[in-house]
């Protein structure tokens, strides 16, 4: 059974469908089952970050009830899967986003994880996504206006019945006037499961001709560290005791007893 997370952030500008791609792949490092959805249905980005534009069947082919949602399931960096939300304002129109809770128990057998890139504020679409979720996870930034959005959001989350379990501060910059981990994890009564540094990197990522996210093109650059970081602590899974990381630490010994011989 899948643990169903909402991505989620009230205001916009926070790095939330970053943080959503990019934490999806280091999951899926650790030797997990990941499903990404782009559940913010009238504004999509998640498809941009991942380099995967051109995906015919969207969820809102779905959610309109025109297509089956295996067939909006695509295959995506590193292992990831990933279904897409369209891009036209027609069908955004025409969506209904409350059936997202019934398209997301139709999956819950076949991942570990499945990770709802929530639109800002909290419109239907994003009350949709997040009462289809068990967890949240906010993002927000070192602000006050962001951590009072993060904070209306859990609000919002709770009485919908998902449970805040953490946030993630991104674009940290330590300068002065920034609030503190400590004291957003104060205000927001939720611990905080990493510090993404504002990281050049991670624009870089998106300036490529062909795009790709920053834990893949730059996987020892600050921000991407810190979002594998994140995954650990979600998974509970240290990173060296990863499937992968065991199996290149065996290569690695055997290699070694070779090249004494």
């Amino acid at each position: 059974m899948a643990r169903v997370i909402a991505i989620a952030s009230g205001k916009g500008g926070t790095g939330k469908t970053t943080v959503t791609a990019n934490l999806g792949i280091a999951l899926a490092r650790l030797g997990k089952k990941v499903l990404l959805i782009d559940a913010d249905v009238a504004m999509a980005n998640l498809s941009l970050i991942l380099g995967m534009q051109s995906s015919p069947i969207t969820l809102h082919d779905v959610l309109l009830g025109e297509a089956q949602v295996h067939d909006a399931v695509y295959d995506g960096p590193e292992g990831v899967k990933f279904i897409p939300s369209g891009l036209s304002l027609d069908n955004y129109k025409r969506v209904d986003s409350e059936r997202l809770l019934g398209i997301v128990s139709q999956l819950n057998e076949q991942y570990d994880y499945i990770l709802l890139d929530v639109a800002a504020g909290i419109e239907k679409n994003v009350l949709s996504a997040l009462s289809a979720s068990q967890e949240t996870v906010l993002v927000t930034m070192p602000t006050s206006p962001a951590i009072a959005d993060a904070l209306k959001t859990k609000i919002v989350a709770q009485r919908l019945g998902s449970k805040v379990i953490g946030v993630v501060i991104n674009f940290v910059m330590n300068e002065n006037g920034e609030i503190t981990k400590n004291d957003i994890s104060s205000m927001l009564e939720l611990p905080v499961y990493g510090s993404v540094p504002y990281d050049p990197e991670v624009r870089k990522s998106f300036m490529q001709e062909k795009v790709s996210p920053v834990i893949v093109r730059k996987p020892d650059c600050p921000a991407s560290v810190e979002l594998t970081k994140v995954a650990s602590r979600l998974s509970g899974i240290k990173v060296g005791d990863s499937p992968s990381s065991s199996k290149k630490g065996f290569l690695a010994k055997l290699f070694s007893i070779f090249r004494k011989k």
